[in-house]
């Protein structure tokens, strides 16, 4: 199992002053330490339940543009894109550019899109939940077409485009797809669309390992109808719980886990202390995480 970073948080001590020099060391520490995948959310208020608005909040493409150029190895992602807050053709050349800076290390992390109140706030639309997911759809054949030999127009419900021309283009041709979220009739049947990931939510209990297999079984399904190789689609989760605080706990956890098929757990540092101990407390969990 590989093991994610996501840094979900910017309030630390003296952020105010420190907020880009702990960013860019915790960063460092994943690159050389053998995290696979580093995440930021895109958001533009810190969630709620994580102290609200008022709290700081780095928008989420800058931030990984800036993270492509001081590392060498770890994938970049958002944990996840919201599809409302920019429009999908423009989005495509964003990941791209960011995938073309990093030599390849890109992943569109992306979903349907939740905070109404940053929405409101900052004068975003925000349309219905069934409206959003439609957008999604769209936005996820917009990339798609981008990344392909198609430069013609695309013609949806939500979205028109005369030209889908994408110069260059991704590293290898196209950037993988990461659909975030766990609802059964619409996102995991997207991931088994679209998708070459899938991101649930564990936690240390047997009742969130129930869910997660419960929700693989049912994205396993979805390729079944679909036609799409389950086996190929990178199963991952974001683990709500003590981590480094007790390592042979959640080390045990995690083998649970591997034993349904998730190959990589993305940790959080614990908001308001410093994430540069934490992260390098976390570096050494990776190659115990790969044993198992």
């Amino acid at each position: 199992m590989d093991l994610g970073l996501h840094y979900f948080s910017f309030t630390h001590p003296e952020w105010e002053t420190t907020l880009a020099d702990k960013l860019t060391e915790t960063a460092r520490i994943a690159d050389e330490g053998g995290i696979d995948l580093f995440t930021v959310m895109d958001h533009w208020f810190q969630m709620e339940q994580a102290g609200g608005p008022f709290e700081p909040m780095l928008e989420g493409y800058t931030t990984l543009g800036y993270l492509a150029g001081i590392t060498d190895n770890v994938r970049l992602s958002l944990l996840v894109t919201g599809v409302t807050y920019r429009h999908p053709g423009l989005l495509a050349k964003i990941v791209t550019t960011l995938d073309r800076l990093s030599g390849g290390r890109a992943l569109l992390g992306i979903g349907a899109a939740w905070y109404e109140r940053e929405h409101q706030g900052l004068g975003v639309p925000y349309p219905s939940t069934a409206e959003r997911f439609e957008r999604l759809e769209e936005t996820l054949e917009i990339c798609r077409q981008m990344w392909s030999e198609n430069d013609g127009a695309y013609e949806g419900k939500h979205y028109q485009l005369a030209e889908t021309i994408s110069l260059p283009q991704p590293v290898n041709g196209t950037v993988p797809v990461l659909i975030g979220g766990g609802g059964e009739k619409k996102t995991l049947r997207l991931v088994a669309k679209y998708g070459q990931g899938t991101n649930l939510f564990g936690a240390a209990s047997p009742e969130a390992v129930e869910t997660v297999r419960h929700k693989l079984e049912v994205l396993r399904g979805h390729c079944d109808d679909l036609g799409t190789d389950y086996d190929a689609i990178e199963k991952t989760m974001l683990f709500q719980g003590p981590s480094v605080e007790d390592p042979d706990a959640f080390l045990k956890s995690m083998e649970e886990y591997a034993a349904l098929g998730i190959t990589l757990v993305g940790l959080m540092p614990t908001p308001y202390v410093d994430p540069v101990p934490w992260a390098t407390a976390a570096v050494d969990l990776v190659p115990r995480l790969k044993s198992i």
